[in-house]
Order: structure tokens, then C-alpha cells, then sequence
């Protein structure tokens, strides 16, 4: 049987990829939303159904007002199968050029500009290259006569909690999984996913975790049918077992840290088991689609019906409103982990470029652009705002990145306290309880409903950095949670603590959950 040629132009891979990216930017997989749904009806925990509602409710303006689910919007992944029987027509360059061009064309998109997170060269100059390329690109040459396109931006917070390992082939995964995912802490946004891949060689493992991930979200589907083989077993076990940690969403203990797990296979060599594990988080985005020579491919817009109907809003009954243009330590010391909090008024911004900065500048004796006495500190690298916005999506960053830089901040600086995404290591901690500071905490997910409560934003500090900039926002109602206060107690290690005892009592196997 022969195969009818069809002819893919260059100008149609461009859009089809540009398109593909800024409809992953601002709509959720539905089968995402699906069980995201299903955990939050489920969830006992005040604090993480609170971080699952902000997310939910967050990812539907994003739909609506089609603008970036999160503020990291990902460094391009791309895996293309091209059909032996494909004419590729127009091509000025290479695959990964035509590629890059829509990757390009997708976050320069004047609408909804999407934030340039690329850095080159990694090791040294890291400057950014402006536009979000190059994209890291995976071909495979396959029979027929279709360019199968599967496009993903994988978010740093999520990429940088991978792990990686050469288990002896009589090793537990499941023991090596339940070993790994508390170090990884709740930088990687749970409720997620998780992807292992298993087999190969070491670079294949981790080829396959990535790539299972991008397999639809069923487990609700498989827990209902039961499994059909192994494979599906031990993806119920993992599942399972990772939940009952109590890592909870955002990290502040719950029952759902993981809404799948996925695993691939490979061969391997008989005296080797390679195996990797990457987690999706809350900001899952990716999509498929199958380019037949027709001309570029448009993917169909969810319905809004598909979310459920969760409106989070700031709780003012239960939250304490905080003026952050007049915080004092004596205010600070009133605060306990697990608070939640409103604040109004002035805070600064700055991620690891301007903190390695600021280290430089007072090594140096050099006076710091801004004064820091008294304020507060959000980590974030917002995206550039469009039309009447102050900003565009303004979520935190992972905070234990600038834990090496706390002790500095707070004895040489002035700040009183500071703003991020998940959990402090020890060093930040101690630091945090000798000068009776705090950390807040703001849900990683919920960028684009962050930024709503920020009224004016402006570069005040490192303009040079780009998004990693020193910014000055005003907000209005801002909400976060006490994750670490002045005692030293985070909400990061008692919340998980709290809810992997009440999971084990199993107090919780018999709450139901509704087809939704």
C-alpha cells in the first residue's frame, strides 16, 4: 500500500507552533481542571483548599482574559514526529529554526506577551535572549504521511525539582519515589503530576519522564475501572502512597499532592534500572496537535462550562489586613505560621540576579539603588504588562533560591520580611527567627489573579535586568499566608506533618468523590 505524499510549509509550522503557544499559555488541559476539581471537593485542609481555590479560580480568568496561567512561562519544549512520506516546502533553515521562529512569534505576541525566561550561555554571561528561543526540539522519523506536534513550556519551578537516578535493578522505585519527592519540596507547585520513566540509558529515563507527561491526566478514570496491568498498578501505588505524605497543595499539608502519575518504559541493560522523575506543576501546560498539509492547525477552545464554579475571593472576616507602608517588627511578632494575610501599600521585588547584585554592591561598600529599611520583599520576575494592566501575571518564584542571601538581606539591608513560593531551608529559617522577620507565602498557580491585586508597578532598581528587575508595586489586598514567622515555625514542615498522621489514621478513606 503506498502512502500519499502531503507538503508542510515552513510558514504553516510557524504559525501552527506560534498559536499552539499561546493557547497553552492561558488555557489549562481540561483533564487537568477535571481533577483538580474533583481534589479541591475532597480537600479537608483549610489551607491547601484555599491554595487549590485561589488556582482554580485563577486559572479561569486566565482563560477568560487570555493571559499567562503563571508568570513563568516556560522554556519551549517541542517533540515532533515527522511522516517519512512529509515534503517539507519553504524551509529558509533548519527544523529547529522554523521551530524557534514560531516559538518567537508565539511570545512576542504584542495581545498577550509572554515573559523571556531563555538564558545563554548557562554557565557564565546568562543573558537573556529577549524572545524565549532557542527551544529544545525532539524529532523522530516515523512512517506516514503527517507532522504529529506535541508542544510544551515547562516551567523552572517544576524542571528544577527533576531527579534522576541508577537504581541495581532488584531496587524499589516506589521506595526510591517516596525517598525523593519530600526533597523536593513544594517549589514545584503541587497539586501536579508526577512523570517517571524507567529503562534505557540515563538519558533516555529522563526523556521518557518528560515525555509522559504529556499523557492525559486519567487516574480518577483508571482508580474507577481498576488496573489492567502492571504498569497501571504501580501507578495506583505511587499515587497512593505520595498523597498519603501530606505534602498537600503549595506544600502547607493536605490529601492531594499528586493528581497522576505517569510512567514510560524502555529496555535496558541487564545490569542496570535508570530511572527519572520530573513533576508538572499547578501550571500544567501542553498540547497536541496533527499538522496533514492542509495548512496551519488552530487548536478549539475549551468551553468556560468545563471549571467548576469556584470564585475565590479575599476572605475578610478570617484574613488580617496588613499596611505594608507601615510595618513594624512589633507587628511581625504577632503573626503566627499558618495566618493568613491581606496587604496594602508599597513592596519591592527582586529574584536571584538582583540579590547576587545587592551582595556585590556591599561587598563593595556601593550604595543599593532602593532602601530597603522597613519594607518587604516579593520574589517574582512578572511578565510585561499589555493594555491598561499595571503588570502582566506577577505569581511568586521559589524562595528557597535566595535562601543563602537572608542572613545579608536582613542584617545589612533593613527588610523586615519577605514574599515567595514555598518552603525555607534551614539557613533562611534561622536567619528569619534571630531577627524576629517572617515569610509569606503566595500561591504558585494564581499569577494572573496575584497580579489583579497590584495597582501600579515600576522599575526602581537593576533596570538592565529585564524581568528580574528591582520593581515597586502598591498593592491592594494582596493574599498570602504566614509561612514563616518570627519564632521560626514554618507551616511548610508541621502542615505535612499534621496531615500525613491524619492520613494514616485514615480518617479520610471514606470521603467520596462525584464524577464532577
Amino acid at each position: 500500500m503506498t502512502t500519499t505524499s502531503t507538503t508542510i510549509r515552513q510558514s504553516d509550522l510557524i504559525e501552527s507552533v506560534a498559536a499552539a503557544l499561546q493557547f497553552i499559555s492561558y488555557y489549562h488541559p481540561t483533564d487537568y481542571i477535571a481533577h483538580l476539581a474533583r481534589a479541591y471537593e475532597r480537600e479537608q485542609s483549610p489551607a491547601a483548599k484555599d491554595a487549590i481555590a485561589q488556582i482554580l479560580t485563577n486559572s479561569r480568568m486566565s482563560a477568560t482574559g487570555h493571559r499567562p496561567i503563571c508568570q513563568d512561562t516556560g522554556i519551549v519544549n517541542v517533540f515532533l514526529k515527522l511522516g517519512m512520506d512529509v515534503r517539507l516546502e519553504g524551509f529558509t533553515g533548519s527544523l529547529e529554526d522554523a521551530i524557534n521562529a514560531g516559538v518567537r512569534q508565539g511570545y512576542l505576541h504584542p495581545d498577550n506577551t509572554l515573559r523571556a525566561s531563555v538564558v545563554a550561555d548557562p554557565q557564565f554571561d546568562r543573558k537573556n535572549t529577549k524572545d524565549n528561543t532557542p527551544a529544545v526540539v525532539h524529532v523522530e522519523l516515523v512512517p506516514g504521511n503527517t507532522l504529529d506536534v506535541t508542544v510544551a513550556a515547562k516551567g523552572g519551578g517544576s524542571e528544577n525539582k527533576s531527579k534522576m537516578v541508577m537504581l541495581n535493578p532488584s531496587d524499589s522505585v516506589v521506595d526510591w519515589v517516596l525517598k525523593t519527592v519530600p526533597t523536593m519540596g513544594a517549589g514545584w507547585c503541587p497539586p501536579g503530576m508526577l512523570g517517571i520513566g524507567i529503562g534505557g540509558t540515563a538519558e533516555r529515563a529522563v526523556l521518557l519522564a518528560k515525555q509522559s507527561l504529556m499523557e492525559d491526566i486519567d487516574m480518577y478514570e483508571l482508580l474507577q475501572r481498576g488496573p489492567r496491568n502492571k504498569t497501571e498498578e504501580l501507578r495506583i501505588e505511587l499515587y497512593e502512597k505520595v498523597n498519603a505524605l501530606g505534602i498537600g497543595a503549595q506544600g502547607l499539608g493536605g490529601l492531594t499532592t499528586v493528581l497522576d502519575v505517569k510512567i514510560a518504559m524502555f529496555p535496558t541493560h541487564a545490569a542496570s534500572k535508570p530511572v527519572a522523575m520530573i513533576p508538572n506543576c499547578a501550571a500544567t501546560r501542553h498540547a497536541h496537535f496533527v499538522m496533514d498539509g492542509s495548512g496551519p492547525v488552530y487548536l478549539d477552545p475549551p468551553s468556560l462550562d468545563l471549571w467548576p464554579k469556584v470564585e475565590w475571593t479575599p476572605d475578610y472576616q478570617q484574613s488580617r489586613k496588613v499596611d505594608l507602608s507601615n510595618l513594624s517588627k512589633d507587628e511581625i511578632a504577632t503573626w503566627k505560621a499558618g495566618d493568613t494575610l491581606l496587604l496594602s501599600g508599597k513592596m519591592l521585588t527582586g529574584r536571584d540576579a538582583a540579590h547576587k547584585r545587592i551582595q556585590d554592591m556591599l561587598a563593595k561598600g556601593e550604595p543599593l539603588p532602593v532602601d530597603f529599611t522597613n519594607r518587604t520583599i516579593y520574589y517574582v520576575g512578572p511578565v510585561d504588562p499589555v493594555r491598561d494592566e499595571a503588570v502582566g501575571p506577577a505569581g511568586p518564584t521559589t524562595a528557597t533560591r535566595m535562601d543563602k542571601f537572608t542572613e545579608m538581606m536582613l542584617a545589612q539591608t533593613g527588610l523586615i520580611s519577605m514574599i515567595g513560593k514555598s518552603e525555607r531551608g534551614p539557613e533562611a529559617i534561622e536567619a528569619i527567627r534571630k531577627h524576629r522577620s517572617a515569610y509569606l507565602m503566595a500561591v504558585g498557580g494564581a499569577a494572573y489573579l496575584v497580579s489583579k491585586a497590584i495597582k501600579t508597578a515600576k522599575v526602581v532598581g537593576f533596570a538592565d535586568l529585564g524581568m528580574e528587575a528591582i520593581y515597586e508595586f502598591d498593592v491592594v489586598d494582596m493574599p498570602v499566608t504566614v509561612a514563616v514567622d518570627a519564632g521560626g515555625t514554618s507551616a511548610h514542615i508541621t502542615g505535612p506533618q499534621i496531615w500525613q498522621k491524619k492520613i494514616a489514621a485514615g480518617e479520610f478513606k471514606n470521603i467520596a468523590v462525584t464524577a464532577g
